[in-house]
């Protein structure tokens, strides 16, 4: 395994978490330990319901762990923060702010407070950046699904996040704007350099755009492995047709279906 020499910016601390249940406690996270460097792509991937927006919301600061610790910079994550951008899968925008009102909304917030002149240069500069500039004036009703999404990633990267983290960013997208929004998203940190952590189902979209990937199990989840993606950047659309691109695809998904598979015998064993 490669030894990253950046620093460490998220810790997982032997985390677990419990929810409530009729029958008591529900343990969803069992023994998490992981890092996530500076400038560092992490995806989170395993079978549906296993837990991983549970790890993404601990260190948004939306859920606090039953025992063990999830840690920034070392201390602590106590609650949200304007450090921390989070990218749901409905697109998070506000039907009734207009394209620009949407990106510069977070820019009138006191953590993250402007200048009007600088509001109007960032929100322009965003606005440009993600294609949106013809439509400044539009509500995100007139828009399709990417260019809501696009919206979505606007308004995230305006208020400058160090982190993004990004839940199914693209699951209701279709193939052609879910492979135009993975590409974007690539050029636009290399311009930024964020720290970036992804949940997905895609085993495809891990590959393509991280740098690491946590293959965990079934509930409650756990660390099964942590693969180096032996790609470097920037990352083009021909590297699926890298034959390591194949082999590294087959292997996680035989990983990922091997858990499904013993949450399938879980829920058949609940049953009887």
């Amino acid at each position: 395994m490669t030894v990253d020499t950046s620093p460490v910016r998220i810790r997982f601390s032997d985390v677990a978490v419990d929810f409530p249940t009729a029958d008591g406690p529900m343990r969803v996270l069992d023994g998490i330990n992981y890092d996530i460097h500076q400038g560092e792509f992490v995806s989170v991937i395993g079978p549906s319901g296993c837990g991983k927006t549970t790890m993404m919301n601990m260190v948004a600061g939306f859920l606090q762990p039953t025992q063990g610790a999830v840690l920034l910079d070392g201390k602590p994550i106590t609650g949200p923060g304007p450090d921390r951008g989070v990218i749901f899968q409905e697109y998070g925008v506000f039907p009734w702010l207009t394209v620009k009102e949407n990106i510069a909304f977070g820019l009138n917030l006191r953590a993250n407070r402007t200048g009007r002149a600088e509001r109007d240069d960032i929100t322009q500069r965003y606005m440009t950046l993600m294609g949106l500039a013809d439509f400044a004036h539009h509500h995100p009703k007139h828009l399709s699904g990417g260019m809501r999404q696009r919206l979505a990633l606007a308004r995230a990267y305006a208020v400058k996040p160090q982190f993004l983290l990004m839940d199914e960013p693209f699951g209701a997208l279709d193939a052609q704007t879910r492979s135009a929004m993975q590409d974007l998203l690539l050029q636009v940190l290399m311009a930024e350099n964020k720290t970036v952590m992804l949940i997905t189902h895609s085993v495809e979209e891990a590959i393509y755009l991280s740098s690491r990937i946590v293959v965990v199990t079934a509930r409650p989840a756990r660390i099964r492995t942590v693969i180096d993606v032996p790609f470097s950047y920037p990352r083009a659309e021909n590297l699926h047709e890298d034959p390591r691109f194949g082999e590294l695809r087959s292997q996680i998904r035989s990983l990922v279906m091997q858990e499904y598979a013993r949450q399938a015998s879980q829920t058949v064993r609940l049953a009887d």
